[in-house]
C-alpha cells in the first residue's frame, strides 16, 4: 500500500501504448457501453448516477490535489484548476448535478477533444501501474468524456451549431486570460507559453508561438469532427421525413 501512495516509485513505469495503457482504455470504453443500457430507465435512476459520476471526479480530484501537498508538489505554477481537463473536472461535475446546458457544451467539445488527447500520450511519467496516480489520471480524464457522452445518449443534450461558436468564443477568450496568468506567476498552463517537456502532440508542431496557432486550427477540426455525428442524423432525419411526405403525396394523387 505504500508503494501505491509513494512519490518515489520503484515499480515498472508507464509504457506508452503498453498493455497497462491499453487495458486502461479498454477498461473506459467497456464502462461507456455499460452506462449507455441506462437510456430508458428512470429519471430516478439517471439522477442517480449523474450525482455517482459528479462525486467520483470530485473526490477522484481531491484526492490528486492532496497527494501532491502531502509530498509537497502542490505549487500555484502546477496545481491550479486552469489546464482544460483540471476545470472541466470541476465544471463537469457540476453540470451533472445541475444539467447545465451551457457547461455540457464545453464537456462535449473541449471535454472529449482534450481528454481524448490526455489518454493517448499520458503525461504521468515514472507513474506506471498500479500506482495511485495511475489510477487517477486515466480516470479523472476517462469520466470526462463519459460524463459527455453520458448527458448526450441518456440525458437527451446535444449540440448546436450555436454552440460550436460559443465554446470557440469563450475558450479564446479563457486561453488569454490564462496566458496572462502564466507570464504572473511563471506557470504554463494550457501549454501556451512555451512547450512542455512532457512528450505530447505538440511535440510534431513548430515551436512556440507558431503552435498555437496550429493547436487553434486542430481545436476546430475536432470541434468539427465531435459535431460531424449529429449533421448525419440531421441529414437522416431530413431525408426520411422528406420521403414519408412523398409518399404520402404519391398515395392521395392516387
Amino acid at each position: 500500500m505504500t508503494d501505491f501512495f509513494t512519490a518515489n516509485y520503484q515499480g515498472s513505469p508507464f509504457e506508452l501504448f503498453g498493455t497497462a495503457h491499453f487495458a486502461a482504455l479498454v477498461a473506459l470504453v467497456i464502462l461507456n457501453l455499460f452506462l449507455l443500457r441506462f437510456k430508458n430507465t428512470s429519471d430516478g435512476t439517471k439522477s442517480a448516477i449523474r450525482w455517482m459520476l459528479a462525486l467520483i471526479l470530485l473526490v477522484n480530484e481531491i484526492a490528486w490535489h492532496y497527494w501532491n501537498y502531502i509530498n509537497g508538489r502542490w505549487t500555484i505554477q502546477t496545481m491550479l484548476p486552469l489546464n482544460l481537463c483540471s476545470v472541466l473536472v470541476w465544471v463537469g461535475a457540476l453540470m451533472l448535478i445541475t444539467k447545465n446546458y451551457r457547461v455540457y457544451e464545453f464537456m462535449y467539445f473541449m471535454g472529449i477533444a482534450g481528454a481524448i488527447q490526455a489518454l493517448a500520450t499520458p503525461g504521468i511519467g515514472i507513474y506506471g501501474f498500479p500506482h495511485f496516480f495511475f489510477f487517477q489520471y486515466f480516470l479523472s480524464h476517462g469520466l470526462i468524456i463519459t460524463s459527455a457522452i453520458y448527458m448526450t445518449v441518456v440525458e437527451g443534450f446535444r449540440p448546436t451549431w450555436k454552440s460550436m461558436l460559443r465554446v470557440a468564443i469563450w475558450m479564446n477568450i479563457y486561453v488569454v486570460i490564462v496566458y496572462f496568468i502564466n507570464s504572473a506567476i511563471g506557470s504554463n498552463y494550457l501549454m501556451i507559453n512555451y512547450r512542455p517537456d512532457t512528450p505530447s502532440l505538440l511535440d510534431l508542431l513548430p515551436g512556440w508561438p507558431i503552435y498555437i496557432l496550429y493547436m487553434e486550427l486542430l481545436g476546430v477540426i475536432s470541434i468539427l469532427l465531435l459535431y460531424l455525428p449529429f449533421v448525419v442524423k440531421d441529414a437522416r432525419s431530413r431525408y426520411l421525413l422528406n420521403r414519408d411526405n412523398d409518399s404520402r403525396l404519391e398515395s392521395i394523387s392516387k
